[in-house]
């Protein structure tokens, strides 16, 4: 047994001598020496045990709003690292490389819970996040980190596509202070054949976010030219934004670049994104955003009660600011969604990479 392997508790044995994992909705059966899709999490010794726990693909110190959140503490620095591996399969993947990884010599750095609290604040970090690949399938290591970051005064960020079982995600999340999810797009026929995945159980864990925790979320929309950028569905996907959880969720609409298996696709149209706002914004979404390309005014914060421009952003940096230390609007006191500080931070667009291991303990 290799020093990374962790036991972990979402799993039952089968009558057949497989063993189930109960972590997502693939409910992956196993025997023993098998891994799941994901490839991090596999059946030895009949139960289901973690392979990466203390495993990152590396850690960066990146801008908050890259995750993207807009309304979460914004300004701040957040120190960012992933492991290997998905329990997607998306064709579009980004982070192809990391998330579909099924070398875990990737996983160059090891880093326990601890050092990453302790580096997170020699950074001067305002939260950790899990990010560069699905933090669901670490989720172990993931709250570990959340419990040591949580006794050093630090937030958690979980950047997820949400493809989790009711069990664990109440687990997972109670230890999460922000979540941006990718809703992929708002089709059971797109989930299944681009992603391998299911958009009701996405569905539903936005639908939990909102209705059953104080976790702050947003939702990012990566658009796709001819796949899941119809004017029809993001009518419908925003009608239901609005009606099942709010108007006050900010929403991101983001450029795909050709990348994973799909490098024969173009580039995202501007214009596309622009009409996917200016929709979302006539039902009734307060806070709509365009991202991976230049756009003042979808990336700028109004108050949705006056119309005063309370963010100016000019790609990472913050040029402009208005909202209040109570968090309202300045000129008319509404107050504005989301979670910030007395003033925002001053961390801009820098990137900085981290090397944790050698950390004080």
């Amino acid at each position: 047994m290799h020093d990374e392997i962790h036991h972990t508790i979402y799993w039952h044995a089968l009558d057949d001598g497989r063993v189930q994992c109960d972590l997502c909705p693939r409910l992956c059966k196993l025997r023993e020496g098998q891994h799941g899709p994901c490839f991090v999490r596999m059946n030895e010794g009949n139960s289901i045990v973690l392979t990466t726990y203390g495993r990152s693909s590396g850690f960066c110190v990146d801008p908050i709003e890259k995750k993207p959140l807009n309304h979460f503490l914004p300004g701040t620095p957040v120190l960012s690292f992933g492991t290997a591996g998905c329990n997607l399969s998306c064709r579009f993947c980004q982070n192809w490389d990391i998330s579909h990884s099924r070398e875990n010599d990737r996983l160059t750095e090891s880093a326990s819970p601890e050092a990453i609290a302790l580096a997170a604040r020699r950074m001067e970090c305002a939260s950790v996040a899990f990010t560069y690949n699905e933090p669901v399938i670490f989720m172990e290591y993931a709250v570990d980190v959340a419990l040591a970051c949580h006794a050093s005064g630090i937030r958690t960020v979980a950047v997820t596509a949400g493809a989790i079982n009711p069990k664990p995600r109440a687990e997972f999340f109670r230890h999460i202070d922000a979540a941006n999810v990718d809703l992929k797009a708002f089709s059971e026929g797109f989930y299944r054949s681009v992603c391998g995945a299911q958009l009701g159980a996405v569905k539903d864990t936005l639908r939990y976010l909102k209705h059953e925790t104080s976790v702050w979320f947003e939702i990012t929309t990566l658009l796709i030219p001819g796949m899941n950028d119809s004017e029809q569905e993001i009518e419908d996907m925003t009608q239901w934004i609005a009606s099942a959880l709010g108007p006050d969720v900010p929403l991101h609409f983001t450029a795909f670049h050709p990348d994973g298996h799909m490098r024969d696709i173009a580039r995202t149209p501007a214009a596309v994104l622009r009409r996917a706002r200016d929709t979302a914004l006539r039902n009734g979404l307060r806070y709509v955003y365009t991202g991976n390309i230049r756009d003042l005014d979808g990336a700028t914060t109004r108050c949705h009660a006056c119309g005063t421009t309370l963010i100016v952003r000019d790609g990472y940096d913050i040029t402009s600011y208005a909202i209040t230390a109570q968090g309202a609007c300045r000129k008319c006191a509404m107050p504005v969604a989301g979670v910030f500080a007395s003033a925002p931070g001053t961390w801009g667009s820098r990137r900085q990479t981290v090397r944790i291991a050698g950390e004080e303990r």
